[in-house]
């Protein structure tokens, strides 16, 4: 039997009991989150109010959420309408930084905190909140993040983190629902949960956690096609995109987030952009998730192409420099650092030429770019004689022999 440790407050922002009277409860309809809607109120004998962000969810059923946390003690609960906010304001920094975190993780759930903590600040004050509750464990990531940002938005806020403070493991949970007849997605026989937004779904849970084990993907990737059950044809698409951004899908213009929710529907039809990572958390652990990025995968695969094909190689190589930097701040809980507002300035810059269309051929799990065009494409099949692009193959033994002189050289001391 594992040894449990009782959680003590440290931190001047951490909530304590009787000390608040309303709390506004981050409420996805979890495990976690439902459990807590009670727990905190039979615990801190604390009104609750719940809010449940619209971020675009791929299996979420929203209404039934708010129906939920209503019917086991919410005072009020709140659904919030951010898709075009998250998808233009949020979503599209990640496009123009190509976000991708140790691999093919497009930082989903990271992106989605960030917007998630800023509205939290913003409804706690028009509610009169005294404190902000989440469902983050004390292992993972987005303890920091929520708890970061909030402050910075905020200092004086009060936070509350049950699952820190409880002492309950995830199966005591489940019992603890069952005990006062509150529904979730979790059992003992289905242990994983995931987070929702249109630009991702990660999974969590059960085998998926340790990588000795392969994760049964037929048991919970259940939202889409998985690769092996995909069409035997192959489908092309074209995203246009302008500055950086897509702004349609197969000839037709879209808002970003119709364009991603579609996308979304395509490319998981084809089983693309699932990923197994194991990564290194914020906090320090090694952990493996399981991760469905349809859209995204495809949308940042055409992007740097795209990208890649209007500018120089100089260009190109600080970028992926950058690229890399700012996925480890958004991973790493810094988005509201004046870091990275530094780094999305130079992304803007660096985007101004990135337009152009971008065919892509999905098949099978795969999504493979096989054709781009652009006004500013530095190819040399894109300029026309008149253009003034003429290759001299006179001045190439020249250039071959300034090039190489100091590794020749170098090479002839080594061997005097």
């Amino acid at each position: 039997m594992k040894h449990k440790t009782t959680y003590q407050k440290v931190a001047s922002y951490e909530a304590k009991k009787g000390e608040v009277k309303k709390v506004l409860l981050l409420y996805s309809g979890g495990l976690d989150t439902s459990v807590m809607l009670k727990w905190i109120i039979d615990e801190y004998h604390a009104e609750v109010v719940t809010l449940t962000m619209d971020l675009g969810q791929q299996g979420d059923d929203l209404a039934a959420i708010r129906k939920k946390a209503l019917k086991f003690g919410a005072k009020k609960a709140i659904v919030l309408d951010v898709k075009d906010e998250f998808a233009e304001k949020y979503i599209a920094l990640g496009v123009k930084a190509n976000a991708s975190y140790q691999g093919e993780y497009h930082l989903s759930t990271p992106i989605g905190r960030a917007i998630t903590a800023a509205k939290a600040i913003e409804v706690a004050k028009k509610v009169g909140a005294d404190a902000v509750a989440h469902g983050c464990t004390g292992k993972g990531n987005d303890q920091v993040r929520f708890e970061g940002y909030m402050l910075t938005l905020n200092p004086d806020i009060k936070i509350i983190a049950p699952v820190r403070e409880w002492n309950m493991d995830r199966n005591e949970e489940i019992v603890y629902a069952k005990k006062y007849g509150i529904p979730v997605p979790a059992s003992l026989d289905f242990p994983y949960s995931v987070d929702d937004n249109m630009w991702g779904m990660t999974w969590e849970g059960g085998e998926i956690e340790d990588p000795q084990y392969i994760p049964k993907i037929d048991k919970f990737l259940t939202t889409y096609t998985l690769a092996k059950n995909a069409p035997d044809q192959e489908e092309i698409i074209t995203i246009a995109y302008k500055k950086g951004l897509p702004v349609a899908l197969n000839g037709k213009t879209m808002q970003l987030a119709k364009l991603i929710a579609t996308l979304n529907t395509i490319a998981g039809a084809h089983g693309v952009g699932v990923v197994h990572l194991v990564e290194d958390r914020l906090v320090g652990l090694k952990d493996r998730g399981v991760y469905e990025l349809p859209a995204g995968h495809v949308i940042i695969t055409a992007h740097k192409a795209l990208e890649q094909y209007v500018s120089t190689r100089e260009l190109n190589e600080l970028k992926n420099q950058m690229d890399i930097k700012w996925a480890y701040l958004c991973y790493g809980a810094k988005w509201f650092d004046p870091v990275m507002d530094a780094i999305n300035s130079f992304n803007d810059t660096v985007n101004e030429k990135v337009t152009g269309m971008v065919t892509v051929k999905l098949y099978k799990g795969s999504a493979t770019v096989v054709a781009m065009t652009s006004p500013f494409a530095m190819h040399h099949a894109s300029f026309t004689t008149s253009g003034g692009y003429s290759y001299n193959v006179n001045a190439s033994a020249g250039f071959i022999e300034v090039y190489s002189l100091q590794m020749k050289l170098a090479h002839q001391r080594g061997n005097m």
